[in-house]
């Protein structure tokens, strides 16, 4: 199985009309090429996986170490080098760039990025918190989240307890995502919906790790227009 991601960047929100005249709101992702740094094979360290290079990043900016790796595999630095699992290593060779075409017969997909950052915020925002009464007997202590803590045994606040705190800021995992189009020429992927992120955001997309047997837009629509010419044949 492919479990090969590539890294883009969040560009924006549009929205895309279908022949329908449905309009589908889609994020746009600047993908990246990415570039097979090293292959790494089972009797080196008992699994196969292929390191793939994404981004530049100048030279003086990095480390002797890196530099000297990157010198000696004959390539340009890169500024994220990540490590994907292959069952066959053959299919694969150093130098070799991959793009959006691994995407080709995939439906969906799961996105991996980092959530806006919301600052310190309140146990109500932060955690959907009810709050204190209103009315009689609340003095100032309104939005307040409560009791945190027990009684003298353990006489302590557990941890993860929810509490005010940073908001946002977090890697999260969106699945199942539809690709709307791919742009190959100008490396755009069209998603829908939305995810995580401000603009310019990295974002990881790799294929859907769970087997989804739910219809695309295009497929429905496909499959009504073929229920439409039906009944038209038995007239006749």
């Amino acid at each position: 199985m492919n479990k090969i991601a590539l890294i883009g960047k969040k560009i924006g929100m549009t929205r895309e009309f279908l022949k329908t005249g449905q309009s589908v709101p889609v994020t746009v992702l600047k993908m990246e090429k990415g570039r097979v740094v090293q292959i790494i094979s089972d009797e080196k360290r008992g699994y196969n996986a292929i390191q793939i290079g994404f981004g530049s990043i100048k030279s003086s900016k990095l480390t002797k170490s890196m530099k000297g790796y990157f010198a000696k595999k004959n390539t340009e630095p890169k500024k994220v080098l990540k490590e994907f699992r292959v069952k066959n290593i053959e299919d694969y060779k150093e130098g070799n760039e991959l793009g959006l075409e691994i995407f080709n017969e995939t439906k969906f997909v799961d996105v991996r990025s980092k959530t806006i950052g919301k600052g310190f915020a309140g146990a109500m925002k932060r955690h959907n918190f009810s709050g204190l009464r209103a009315s009689h007997g609340v003095s100032i202590s309104h939005r307040s989240h409560g009791s945190t803590g027990q009684r003298q045994d353990p006489g302590k606040v557990f941890k993860n307890k929810k509490m005010a705190g940073h908001m946002g800021d977090k890697s999260r995992t969106i699945q199942n995502i539809e690709i709307i189009k791919s742009d190959i020429n100008n490396n755009l992927l069209y998603l829908k919906g939305s995810i995580p992120g401000s603009k310019n955001t990295q974002i990881l997309v790799k294929k859907a790790v769970k087997n989804i047997s739910r219809l695309t837009i295009s497929e429905k629509i496909e499959k009504f227009e073929k229920l439409k010419k039906i009944p038209e044949k038995k007239k006749k």
